[in-house]
């Protein structure tokens, strides 16, 4: 089987201002974009697994929850409290003299209405109210090793994400190490945590049954090659460009750095690496190709570029060595060789 040639195993792409654009109309993961301006419940309604109490008043005595007149100047009425119970499978409930009573889909106020009507003629002008103790139908699950997880009964003025999360209990380590992951139905989007908190519109209402799983991912960046302190490097989530991130680790060597070669290896969608060199056709894995920018530092035009790229998480950067650099490593170690013996000679005068 014939292997694939170099040309074949990534793309080189010069960037420019076309690069740049391309770039920048890749738009990143959005829970806005993605779920929309969702809004909260116009009616917040009883499901299946609610927990609800029912405390029914009676206007007089002698009726079924009221106690005999003892006092003359008393009405007799009182209060009988239904211990809570779960809704069932079938969405309903019991209530003594009632009967079962069907309450999933239903506001709180449309079931009191139902028992009320389910007593009349029976009760002395029953007066119902239901409160939903414990809801697991109108809740939102958060979890993951940022939190100690929980879930989050939803209030019927509507919650966000951020809401959700803070009565989960918050998050236990910094904000840009935290990547939010939002299911909902068959959609899974994940952002940044400062995502959220710089931008309102990412910061969406949460639905019932959504399901919030907070990331911890630190970013991190390899530089290599003829930089001044070539390592790991951790950035925020945010994010920063590619001249911030030459310039944290002392920017390039100038008696090795070769000037035409700044590479930034990517991994990026083969989608994108069409549009970026629809002349080429790289090798692929899984919908992904590798990807090798190149700047020159001898263009006019070269810091405007590396302050416009963006580096992402596990970015690769490559400051290649000048050709003289290789020269002054074979000249250093002849030097090393040479001077001992160049001393031998020296005292055997």
């Amino acid at each position: 089987m014939a292997q694939p040639s170099d040309d074949q195993r990534y793309l080189l792409v010069d960037v420019d201002d076309r690069t740049l654009s391309l770039l920048a109309q890749e738009r990143p993961a959005s829970f806005g974009g993605r779920f929309g301006d969702y809004r909260p419940p116009t009616r917040y309604v009883v499901g299946v697994g609610d927990v609800i109490s029912v405390t029914i008043w009676e206007a007089a005595a002698g009726g079924l929850f009221s106690g005999p007149v003892i006092d003359r100047l008393g009405t007799g009425s009182r209060s009988a409290a239904i211990p809570e119970q779960q809704v069932a499978q079938d969405g309903s409930i019991t209530v003594p003299y009632a009967g079962r009573i069907s309450v999933a889909g239903r506001t709180t106020a449309q079931i009191e209405t139902a028992v009320v009507e389910k007593l009349s003629g029976k009760a002395i002008e029953p007066q119902v109210v239901v409160v939903v103790t414990r809801s697991v139908s109108n809740a939102a699950t958060v979890l993951g090793e940022a939190t100690s997880g929980a879930v989050v009964p939803l209030s019927p003025r509507g919650d966000r994400v951020l809401d959700v999360i803070a009565a989960a209990g918050g998050i236990k380590i910094p904000a840009h190490e935290v990547f939010v992951r939002l299911s909902r139905g068959g959609s899974t989007v994940t952002v940044p945590m400062q995502a959220l908190l710089n931008d309102p519109k990412e910061d969406v209402y949460v639905r019932p049954l959504d399901k919030i799983v907070l990331i911890r991912d630190p970013q991190t960046y390899t530089v290599f090659g003829a930089a001044g302190n070539p390592t790991i490097v951790p950035f925020d989530a945010v994010g920063i460009t590619l001249e911030e991130a030459v310039a944290r680790v002392g920017g390039v060597l100038d008696a090795r750095a070769d000037p035409s070669g700044v590479y930034l290896m990517r991994i990026e969608p083969v989608r994108f690496a069409a549009r970026l060199r629809p002349d080429s056709q790289p090798l692929e894995s899984n919908g992904y190709v590798r990807v090798i920018y190149r700047w020159n530092m001898r263009d006019p035009n070269f810091v405007f570029l590396a302050r416009g790229f963006h580096i992402r998480n596990k970015d690769a950067i490559y400051v290649a060595n000048a050709p003289l650099a290789d020269l002054q490593k074979i000249t250093s170690l002849f030097n090393s060789v040479a001077q001992p013996v160049v001393s031998t000679v020296s005292v055997a005068q």
